[in-house]
């Protein structure tokens, strides 16, 4: 999955912003030296790798790459989270909620916003079904929105279209083991 592309890289944001943004998720950030593969990384190369509360990075680490493995501990039950190592798992509405979360929470950290991260996305190679992150996020994610909402992820005021974080962890039980 790895492709050399111009995104932002985890060594040029504020690693400070970046640990205090997860750990009002419980998330600890922890950065390996370039010299070693990054643990709990699915995909390898210079992808995060996630395993129980823990994010790991290097300095090569694609942003995006960093907030789509927190937004699967934050969008997954409290039983894979106990167990999680590496595979976030999880089925393909939680993979859309994983996605417009990541995008929400890029416009949190000040060296970032949600314009840079579908960009990203963009150039990284994910890919949506209107050809683009950002015509998703605007004009196709509605069952993310809504599954994130029907979760308490996110919330909404009255009278206003936007989501915000909720900064609380799924605690919604896993459907497939019911």
């Amino acid at each position: 999955m790895s492709q050399k592309t111009d995104v932002q890289r985890y060594h040029a944001i504020s690693a400070l912003h970046l640990r205090q943004l997860l750990s009002r998720y419980q998330l600890e950030l922890v950065e390996t030296p370039m010299h070693e593969g990054i643990p709990g990384s699915f995909w390898g190369d210079e992808e995060a790798g996630l395993v129980g509360n823990r994010v790991y990075v290097r300095r090569d680490t694609p942003l995006h790459s960093v907030l789509h493995e927190a937004c699967h501990f934050i969008c997954m039950p409290p039983e894979r989270r106990r167990s999680l190592d590496t595979n976030a798992g999880g089925d393909y509405d939680e993979e859309n909620a994983v996605c417009y979360l990541q995008i929400l929470l890029a416009d949190h950290l000040p060296d970032s916003s949600s314009e840079r991260a579908q960009q990203d996305m963009d150039r990284w190679g994910y890919s949506f079904r209107l050809g683009s992150a950002r015509a998703w996020f605007e004009d196709d994610a509605e069952d993310a929105r809504q599954w994130l909402l029907d979760r308490g992820l996110v919330i909404q005021r009255p009278n206003q279209a936007k989501v915000s974080p909720s900064w609380r962890l799924n605690s919604t039980p896993d459907e497939h083991q019911q």
